[in-house]
């Protein structure tokens, strides 16, 4: 009988302890979306502008989403349609302008069309944000120097407390006075200086340190 009551009462304290831990977590994450920025065809092997280690950061991007979905917090997909003049890739109607299917968005996920590298820039992106009270911003996506890193500045800007999982982000080469700037560079350089003086734009973790801390 003893031995049966500390069991019951062995397992009363497990799933205490992890209901507290789950209240936790969640209490940490409040006011927090996950904005996935362009993860579209085009960028993947076979697409009209390829990103080095696409997939990569695909694969990465799935991840968060899926935490994400798991705790039923918010998901922000932003999808670039191209209607400049000359534009090349994400052109409308094109199979390369859709979202991968890695990321696919699910009811009741927001999906926002933008037309510039600054996701706030001519869409409701600010307006949505704010209905829903949010305050901290997961982001994830493509390109890393382009339309990440302006959309990260412009949250700054509007008051948020951001956040770039790295390696769920990705670029290309690049060229500059003749010379060609690897990728790799690159996305070093630019995630560096959006986290310079103290994280004053952004916080740089990667896929699995954030869903382990969380």
């Amino acid at each position: 009988m003893k031995n049966t009551l500390r069991s019951i009462l062995a397992l009363c304290l497990i799933l205490t302890s992890l209901i507290t831990i789950n209240a936790q977590q969640k209490r940490k994450m409040e006011n927090t979306a996950l904005l996935i920025i362009d993860v579209q065809n085009d960028y993947f092997p076979g697409g009209k502008m390829t990103l080095e280690k696409a997939e990569e950061a695909g694969q990465n991007t799935k991840k968060v989403l899926e935490y994400f979905r798991q705790k039923q917090l918010p998901v922000v997909h932003i999808l670039h349609i191209s209607t400049n003049e000359g534009a090349t890739f994400f052109l409308p109607g094109t199979s390369g302008a859709e979202i991968s299917p890695l990321v696919s968005p699910q009811a009741g996920e927001k999906v926002i069309t933008k037309h510039f590298p600054n996701s706030f820039r001519e869409t409701d992106l600010l307006e949505y944000l704010k209905s829903e009270k949010i305050e901290n911003l997961i982001i994830t996506g493509m390109m890393t120097d382009v339309c990440v890193e302006s959309t990260t500045r412009a949250a700054f800007d509007f008051g948020f407390n951001t956040t770039i999982i790295g390696d769920a982000t990705a670029t290309k080469d690049r060229e500059l006075n003749g010379e060609t700037v690897k990728a790799s560079e690159v996305q070093k350089s630019f995630l560096a200086g959006i986290s310079a003086l103290g994280d004053l734009y952004a916080r740089i973790v990667n896929t699995a340190d954030f869903i382990k801390r969380k």
